[in-house]
């Protein structure tokens, strides 16, 4: 069976079989009808032979099955074949149409076959890139372990690092108590120079009046005449010698006192040169107690330099003010709003305070900042030595302490610059103090935002400039035909030239830099009646309907929303 297997296959007749219909098919038309009758005769008897050595490998191996070998593919596969009227031209199956049958079989077992090979191909692609991100996930898995390991020395070195530094401050400030008790001392001490200052000017002047004394007395002993008798002499020597004596006697007594001014002045200046001592020492261990952070400060080596924009604290820090000024412009303002409409029904004066309260917010904490900047620029340069750049350091130290700051200052500063301006007001019984808690929140976001190593701003914005889409949006009661901006409501949040979040502007045609403040004694003189008009002017049915959400575009937060840029 095998063998005439084999031999038809090395035959190749089905190969003849299809070369003798090709070459046909390309002669057809050129044939004579008896020639093209001979070629079909010729290769129906081909086909013939082929297929009786096909019944012939067909009965070989039906009997090797024994009686019944492939009977049941027999009868399904042949008998059709031997039914009546199988291969007449009424049958429901044409040979035409048998034979393109059989060709999309073919085509489809080989269209099946290529998709069998696309598959096992596919396969084999889909197991190597599991083997490669098999091994990724490996790397990756001892990656992380190798990171927990440098975060747990890390966090150990850090623990002891501030265990040191807690014992040095406990230090410092018990040498801060002692000598404190020591300058409490001396300055007991120190009382006594004001006895032994007066005693010194009392006794020096007895020794000055009792040398004036004497130095009279010897002058007029030795300017008496020389020619008198031995006995005027004598008399005259009994008569002015006891008071000679006397003041001889008290000039001895008093250079006996003369070393003790001596000894107290040498105890004075002992206790003098103690006291500026002490006073020394105490100044130098309060300005280690002020500057204890930038002394006790080491720098931490890093994986990164803290001035890259990837930094981890840049990026965590910037994404939490971003969220805070959302929170800012969504909350904050409109509680400042409503604090304001209380003192001023002007709604547009409002929305002016509130926009040029955050911008003085910006400028003295920036200001603020860059003084801070230069004193700790200048602490660490005197012990800096690597192998970070000193401006690495600087930034790591701020990292660490951005909340060393004059939060009371900088909101005085800031309420200083309101009351500066003219653009804006309030009635002479309130001040400016009154959205004191709305500048305190601006003046934190605002310094937090310079302590970054790639700072966050606002925007520059003056009034009746010109509207630009890229950094503000219209607010509602806008006219979205006017270019130029009557007054600014919200800043927009600037990272060098890059748009962060857009601000929001009020446009009006005829816009100007804006009305002069008004006075305070016009706002006394006007009478109850035309207020009343003056502010049914100002407020729009709308704004006297409004609730606490500005306008349906922002009620939540419209900058969630929008592009960065």
């Amino acid at each position: 069976m095998a063998e005439s297997l084999r031999r038809l296959v090395n035959i190749g007749t089905f190969t003849v079989l299809q070369d003798k219909l090709e070459r046909w098919l390309g002669n057809y038309h050129i044939n004579t009808c008896d020639q093209n009758v001979a070629r079909c005769c010729e290769i129906i008897e081909l086909n013939a032979k082929v297929q009786g050595q096909l019944f012939k490998l067909l009965s070989v191996t039906a009997e090797s099955g024994g009686m019944y070998g492939g009977a049941s593919i027999i009868k399904s596969r042949l008998l059709p074949f031997l039914g009546q009227n199988f291969f007449t031209s009424g049958g429901s199956v044409t040979a035409d149409t048998s034979l393109s049958i059989l060709a999309e079989s073919a085509a489809k077992n080989r269209e099946l076959d290529d998709l069998q090979d696309q598959y096992e191909v596919s396969l084999n692609d889909l197991e190597a890139d599991l083997k490669a991100r098999e091994n990724e996930v490996q790397d990756l898995r001892d990656e992380l372990l190798d990171t927990k390991d440098e975060l747990s020395r890390n966090l150990r070195n850090s623990t002891t690092d501030k265990m040191f530094l807690d014992s040095e401050n406990r230090e410092l400030r018990r040498k801060l108590a002692l000598a404190e008790d020591e300058v409490r001392t001396l300055r007991s001490k120190a009382g006594l120079l004001t006895d032994y200052d007066t005693q010194v000017r009392r006794l020096r002047d007895d020794i000055a009046l009792l040398t004036a004394r004497r130095d009279s007395l010897l002058r007029t002993s030795t300017i008496k005449d020389k020619d008198d008798s031995f006995l005027s002499s004598k008399d005259e020597s009994k008569r002015n010698g006891p008071g000679l004596a006397d003041a001889q006697d008290e000039i001895v007594k008093l250079r006996a006192r003369s070393g003790l001014i001596d000894t107290y002045e040498r105890q004075v200046r002992n206790l003098k040169d103690e006291l500026s001592l002490s006073s020394t020492k105490k100044s130098y261990l309060d300005g280690r107690d002020v500057y204890s952070s930038l002394n006790s400060y080491r720098y931490t080596p890093r994986v990164g330099s803290p001035l890259s924009i990837d930094d981890p604290v840049q990026r965590v820090r910037q994404q939490n003010l971003i969220s805070r000024w959302n929170d800012m412009f969504s909350q904050d303002r409109l509680d400042a709003m409503d604090t304001l409409r209380r003192y001023s029904d002007d709604y547009e004066n409002n929305q002016r305070i509130i926009f040029l309260a955050l911008q003085e917010a910006f400028s003295v904490a920036k200001c603020a900042f860059r003084q801070f900047k230069m004193k700790v620029r200048a602490n660490l340069a005197a012990t800096h030595i690597g192998p970070e750049t000193l401006e690495e350091a600087v930034q790591d130290y701020v990292n660490r302490n951005t909340d060393l700051y004059d939060l009371p200052g900088m909101v005085a500063d800031v309420l200083r610059g309101l009351n500066r301006s003219p653009k804006i007001y309030l009635p002479p019984d309130s001040t400016f103090a009154v959205v004191q808690p709305f500048i305190r929140e601006a003046c934190k976001l605002a310094w937090q935002m310079s302590a970054l190593a790639h700072p966050l701003d606002i925007a520059v914005a003056t009034d009746a400039e010109l509207f630009d889409n890229n950094r503000y949006r219209r607010s509602y009661d806008s006219e979205y035909t006017a270019p130029l901006v009557n007054h600014h409501i919200w800043p927009a949040l600037m990272q060098g030239s890059k748009v962060l979040m857009k601000g929001e502007a009020c446009t009006r045609r005829g816009a100007s830099l804006g009305a002069s403040r008004r006075s305070r004694s016009r706002s006394r003189s006007v009478s109850p009646s035309l207020r009343a008009r003056s502010r049914s002017r100002s407020m729009s049915p709308s704004r006297m309907a409004r609730s606490r959400s500005p306008s349906p575009r922002r009620i939540a937060s419209p900058y969630s929303s929008d592009p960065l840029f």
